[in-house]
């Protein structure tokens, strides 16, 4: 999204005038609906000082344009800064310019990491020329308009309070720097050249509105890049904190031993890269020659990964590669050098069919593995019996005097990479409030239908594009299809809609067997991972009534175990009966919500819920 966007001699009289700072903050708070804080605004006023120096000459065509905190689609991540112009040969160029305000920094041994002085400390950060180029490489991934060639984009760093101590351009960096250039306080006459070499002429063309109106391509479907990645190829590019995770991750690894444990909990959002980072860090652990497993209590993802590295590995490789949580009850204490728990919220107390066997699933991996890294998602727990939370973790770790280390995901990848829809399905299924009050649907394809036979034939219709489409629903509906293949067992008879469960069948392989868009997918089989496009049918368990959003556990249907035991809970403890319900079946709709990377359809059962709803769409 573009949040300013002028010619370079208009850039200049802003920044002359004394009011670029205040320009910005305005453009960001109206454009990204953000507020600003008193750090960011005063880098604005320090840095476009400096690059009005850098762009006070001649040789940089006063046409050409200039772009302030450009926010890639799809992501969280802004671009500082943007020249863009045509070349000698009236070729469109893209300069991007991470602007960094830094005056120290310390070398790290992990790839691409420095350590540097913020607000609240010293911490570990991606080298900014690692940074300003997966920047460029997110964008060639997934930007059509860049991706077919029509643009080329020159990432670079300024750091203009910063004179090079050989700590920054250190050998270690190199591979970056070669593809992100670094200038310093004393390079702004080199900058000014690096920048005309690329631009000669001005931007005829209006080169950024064209990459920013641009068709998107969603971030690459992990699934299908499995086998790929496993053979040692870097199908994902790390962005920001994501490197940072992967990096602490290995060095952890390396760290620890039989006598000194080490656990990381990374807490993260839908599409913020968990999975990604955990299937990396299984690849390159294996390549390290070190003991590891993905781990993951849903058997969904584990069957659709292995399914498609079947024909390519072997049948041990792949069993190797992947574990379900509970397999760990009687390992021999530090077998693993690494554990690789995705999807840790869903962890069990106890393992096995019968839920008898083992004492807590989050210990015995602790204690199976020297080092244990847990990706996070509270929201998502959609059990009675899943207990997955940092303060489990911190339990278990703590009996193992285990070194704990905590750290967040925050870009975002599904749902058109909007926190706004994230955050809008918080505050509207009054999971808690937020700023978000209202959807806008240019953000993400949100749409809700009337009809249930409607959004069948929608969902049908976007199959057919790559097989990336699927029906979902809230599990209120009994699986009587189970005995009587022939029965259906989700239907509206006043719509003339009839459908199964998936869960005959192609059972967990439901969201990748091209067939099975026929059948209606649960949560069990969708959880951890991704479509395109999900219609969502919501039951009645969830309601609308006098203002609030409330739930209704007995619409459940009786063969759904998610919610087993409940009625016994209710009497011993209702008001943690109560809180435990509604969450859990809040969570369920709104994971269901965010399956879809580029879009979600939505049918209600109840009338009430629906018009609330549409209330909140713009």
């Amino acid at each position: 999204m573009i949040v300013y966007k002028k010619t370079k001699q208009n850039f200049i009289e802003d920044t002359l005038s004394d009011s670029i700072e205040d320009i910005i903050k305005d453009a960001v708070q109206l454009s990204l609906n953000k507020s600003v804080g008193e750090s960011e605004y005063i880098s604005w006023k320090n840095s476009l000082m400096y690059m009005l120096k850098v762009l006070h000459s001649d040789d940089i065509p006063k046409e050409a344009m200039v772009s302030i905190e450009y926010n890639i689609p799809r992501t969280n991540n802004r671009i500082d800064f943007i020249v863009t112009g045509l070349n000698d040969n009236d070729e469109e160029q893209l300069v991007l310019i991470e602007l960094k305000q830094w005056s120290a920094v310390e070398k790290t041994d992990k790839d691409a990491t420095v350590r540097t002085y913020f607000k609240h400390g010293i911490k570990d950060t991606v080298h900014p020329s690692y940074q300003a180029w997966s920047y460029k490489s997110l964008m060639e991934g997934f930007n059509v308009y860049v991706y077919n060639g029509n643009v080329t984009i020159h990432p670079c760093v300024y750091m203009h309070n910063y004179v090079d101590d050989n700590i920054i351009t250190d050998s270690f960096y190199k591979e970056y720097i070669d593809k992100a250039p670094i200038f310093f306080k004393k390079d702004i006459k080199k900058l000014t050249n690096y920048i005309a070499s690329k631009i000669s002429k001005s931007d005829s063309t209006d080169i950024l509105s064209k990459v920013d109106n641009s068709e998107i391509r969603p971030s690459k479907s992990l699934a299908n890049n499995l086998s790929s990645m496993l053979k040692g190829n870097e199908e994902f590019t790390l962005i920001d904190n994501q490197k940072i995770v992967y990096e602490t991750a290995l060095e952890l690894t390396q760290k620890s031993s039989v006598n000194k444990k080490n656990v990381l909990i990374v807490h993260g959002g839908p599409g913020t890269g968990k999975s990604v980072i955990a299937i990396n860090l299984l690849v390159k652990l294996t390549q390290q020659g070190l003991i590891s497993q993905y781990v993951t209590k849903n058997s969904a993802p584990r069957q659709v990964y292995e399914k498609k590295l079947t024909g390519t590995f072997k049948k041990t490789e792949i069993s190797n590669f992947f574990s379900g949580s509970g397999a760990y009850t009687k390992t021999i204490p530090n077998s693993y050098d690494a554990l690789i728990v995705d999807e840790a919220h869903r962890l069990n107390e106890k393992s096995g069919m019968f839920q008898n066997m083992g004492e807590n699933q989050i210990k015995e991996i602790i204690d199976s593995s020297k080092f244990s890294v847990f990706f996070l998602d509270e929201n998502q727990k959609v059990t009675l019996s899943d207990i997955g939370s940092e303060e489990q973790i911190l339990k278990w770790a703590q009996l193992y005097n285990a070194d704990v280390e905590i750290l967040e995901l925050k870009s975002q990848f599904r749902c058109s990479g909007s926190d706004g829809y994230l955050s809008w399905l918080d505050n509207v299924l009054q999971i808690k409030e937020t700023a978000n009050t209202m959807l806008d649907k240019s953000e993400y394809d949100f749409q809700i239908i009337d009809n249930p036979s409607t959004l069948r034939e929608m969902i049908f219709e976007k199959n057919k594009e790559s097989n990336s489409a699927r029906l979902l629903a809230g599990y209120c509906w009994k699986w009587i299809s189970k005995k009587d293949t022939n029965a259906n067992d989700i239907v509206f008879p006043e719509h003339k809609f009839a459908m199964q469960w998936n869960l005959g069948s192609d059972g967990m392989l439901w969201i990748i067997k091209p067939e099975s868009v026929s059948e209606v997918g649960c949560i069990h089989t969708c959880q951890g991972l991704e479509l395109d496009y999900v219609g969502v049918i919501i039951g009645d368990d969830i309601i609308y009534r006098d203002g609030q959003v409330l739930v209704d556990p007995s619409k459940r249907a009786s063969t759904d175990r998610s919610i087993y035991g409940y009625k016994k809970l209710m009497k011993e403890n209702p008001e943690l009966a109560k809180e435990k319900l509604r969450n859990i079946i809040k969570n369920t709709y709104r994971t269901l919500l965010t399956r879809g990377m580029k879009g979600c359809y939505v049918y209600f059962v109840d009338k009430e819920l629906e018009e609330y709803f549409r209330k909140y769409i713009r």
